[in-house]
C-alpha cells in the first residue's frame, strides 16, 4: 500500500493483478486498485474530478481525466473517508499510475489539488 497526505487529505492505494486476456488480437494485463480518500483536515471538502497518468513498461502513456470517481463526487466532512475500486489495462505486465484529484474546500471556498502517490502495477508471474 502507498499513502500520501496533501492539505489534510490522505490518499491510500492498494493494487492487485486481475489477469490477462486478449482484446483486439493483443494480450492485455488487467490491474485493479482500491483507493481510500480520508479527510484528516478540519474542513468539509468535495472531490470534483480526477487526473491520472498511466504508464506501462513499453513507454506507453495514457492520460485519463473525468468528473468524480466511479460516477460520484463524494463530500467528506472532517474524519470521514470514501473508498472505491477501479482498474486499468496495460499492454505489458509492469506499469505505474499517478495523478491528482481536484477538490473544493467548502470552509475556505477554495479549490485545491490532492496528489495521488505513484504506485506500481506488476503481474506476479513476471517478477523475478
Amino acid at each position: 500500500m502507498v499513502q500520501q497526505v496533501t492539505s489534510g487529505i490522505k490518499i491510500s492505494v492498494e493494487t492487485n493483478f486481475e489477469g490477462t486476456f486478449y482484446k483486439n488480437y493483443k494480450v492485455r494485463f488487467a490491474f485493479g486498485y482500491k483507493v481510500t480518500i480520508e479527510n484528516q483536515s478540519k474542513d468539509s471538502v468535495q472531490l470534483n474530478s480526477r487526473h491520472w497518468k498511466i504508464l506501462d513498461a513499453l513507454n506507453n502513456e495514457e492520460i485519463v481525466e473525468g468528473e468524480g470517481v466511479i460516477g460520484k463526487k463524494p463530500v467528506l466532512k472532517p474524519g470521514e473517508s470514501h473508498t472505491y475500486n477501479s482498474g486499468c489495462l496495460l499492454t505489458s505486465p509492469f506499469g505505474a499510475m499517478q495523478g491528482h484529484y481536484n477538490m473544493v474546500n467548502f470552509t475556505k471556498a477554495s479549490k485545491f489539488k490532492v496528489y495521488i502517490p505513484s504506485f506500481k502495477l506488476s503481474a506476479p508471474f513476471a517478477l523475478n
